[in-house]
C-alpha cells in the first residue's frame, strides 16, 4: 500500500506507538528506573503538551521536509474528539507530529533515527 493511501489517523495512530517506545526506551537507556521518574520524564514528552513543544522546536530548527510537513497536516487534521483537559490546537500539533513519527517509521527508518536523535537533543527533559 502507498503511504499516500494512509490516513491522516492511521498515521496518528502507528506514530503514537513508535513515538511512545522510543521515549521509554531512551529514558530506560539512561539508567532511569524509579517508576515515578520514568513517568514524569516519559510524560513530558508522550503528552500532546510534550509532542506540541517537540514539534515546534524542530519546525524552528528547520528539520522537517516539505513531505513530512504535509504528513503533519494530514496528521493535525483528523481530530474529531479533545480531552476536557486541552484545546484543539494542542491536540492537532501533536496528532500531527505522531502522524510524521509513523510515516517514517513505515517508510525510512534512517530518518527516523535522525528525528528522534533531534527530539532528545540537548538533554533528558523537553525543554
Amino acid at each position: 500500500m502507498d503511504l499516500k493511501e494512509y490516513s491522516g489517523y492511521s498515521l496518528s495512530y502507528i506514530g503514537d506507538a513508535v513515538f511512545t517506545l522510543h521515549v521509554r526506551q531512551f529514558f530506560v537507556e539512561h539508567h532511569y528506573q524509579s517508576s515515578s521518574s520514568l513517568q514524569r520524564l516519559c510524560n513530558a514528552y508522550n503528552s500532546a503538551k510534550g509532542q506540541t513543544k517537540v514539534f515546534h522546536r524542530l519546525l524552528d530548527e528547520g528539520f522537517f521536509s516539505e513531505e513530512e510537513l504535509e504528513v503533519y497536516k494530514r496528521g493535525r487534521n483528523h481530530i474529531t474528539h479533545i480531552p476536557k483537559n486541552g484545546d484543539l490546537a494542542t491536540y492537532e500539533c501533536a496528532s500531527g507530529l505522531e502522524a510524521v513519527c509513523g510515516y517514517l517509521y513505515l517508510k525510512d527508518q534512517k530518518r527516523l533515527e535522525e528525528f528522534f536523535e533531534k527530539v532528545f537533543e540537548g538533554g533528558l527533559h523537553n525543554e
